[in-house]
């Protein structure tokens, strides 16, 4: 990751400020309260990709942060693409259902505003589900052109709307909100991490024709394989691109879910299977909230996930790791004790 910062003066209204990488966040001060950091594991290239829009959509303080988990040999630009093309997509998304609806007396507002705010929210859902599908289109079509046939990407992303939180799944990356505890901070869950291990997803696998086992070295690990052949083995049951296992029951569809922002709600942060693989939600949320300020969030979880990495598992590659945080309150800092 190293791509220059977009400017807003380059990008359609409604985009916002947007990094893609912590060089970018360093540099561009309109940033104050995200951070985005990636670092590659044990493969030549690091195929993750994110990014993170302040200013997104409807609202001043809307935002807009992803993480994409490529794989296969030409994952990397499965994951890069997804990053860069997918926020334009659910914007042009909103606006088209936006523009293809015609008000009528039983859509009107009453007096608190709910069915104003329901309504919001069933039209970014409706664009989150054709942004991801047009999304997969262009994936799919690119696959074709270069024959990228078993590369892909996984894809969370959060939406903050006000105080709603719209998460749209796509994979084993995953999503947690940072919340007080009794005793702190608590993680709470946004995701399921969706992979051929769960029975629904492994049923529809199954019955596209494609396998789902585990391979003797990897017992528990359930991945999905084609009908004769002992490939790709995906660990995860929906993604972008995948071009073989698209007739084998690997979706592009996101599962959707909804969450209320309230007082107590201190951050959220998304990150591929790389930092899951090594540490609890707890343990990223307590490492989140221990941070000096809201930059350096993404990158202690990296470095946390690393260091975890190289002990637990010295002599496995790591993964990529990747992450990107967002903090629905300003941290309030803790004076330093004199000397």
């Amino acid at each position: 990751m190293g791509n220059r910062v977009v400017s807003n003066k380059s990008v359609p209204e409604g985009l916002g400020c947007i990094i893609h990488n912590e060089d970018e966040m360093n540099d561009n001060d309109q940033i104050k309260f995200g951070s985005v950091y990636s670092k590659r594991g044990g493969k030549i290239v690091n195929q993750d990709s994110a990014v993170l829009c302040q200013g997104y959509g409807s609202t001043l303080d809307g935002v807009l942060c992803g993480v994409f988990d490529g794989h296969g040999e030409y994952g990397h630009v499965v994951s890069k693409a997804a990053s860069r093309r997918l926020p334009l997509l659910l914007l042009n998304q909103k606006n088209a259902v936006l523009s293809s609806e015609v008000p009528t007396e039983s859509q009107s507002t009453n007096c608190n505003g709910s069915s104003s705010l329901d309504k919001e929210l069933v039209e970014w859902k409706t664009a989150f589900l054709n942004s991801f599908k047009e999304m997969d289109d262009e994936v799919m079509k690119m696959a074709l052109k270069e024959r990228y046939f078993t590369s892909g990407s996984t894809a969370v992303v959060a939406l903050k709307q006000g105080d709603d939180l719209l998460i749209a799944n796509l994979g084993d990356s995953r999503a947690i909100l940072g919340t007080k505890g009794d005793n702190g901070v608590k993680a709470v869950q946004l995701t399921i991490d969706l992979t051929p291990r769960i029975p629904d997803e492994a049923d529809r696998i199954r019955s596209f024709d494609g396998r789902v086992f585990a391979l003797k070295n990897e017992p528990g690990v359930e991945r999905a394989w084609m009908p004769r052949r002992n490939s790709p083995g995906m660990a995860m049951s929906r993604s972008f691109g995948d071009f073989f296992m698209k007739q084998c029951g690997i979706i592009s569809t996101p599962v959707i879910t909804h969450h209320h922002i309230t007082s107590d709600d201190l951050f959220i942060l998304l990150a591929t299977d790389g930092i899951w693989d090594v540490l609890s939600n707890d343990k990223v949320a307590s490492i989140v909230w221990g941070v000096e300020n809201e930059k350096m969030a993404s990158k202690a979880v990296v470095d946390a996930a690393v260091v975890e990495w190289k002990a637990k598992y010295s002599l496995d590659r790591p993964d990529d790791c990747t992450a990107v945080c967002y903090f629905l309150q300003k941290k309030v800092q803790t004076p330093s004790k004199p000397t």
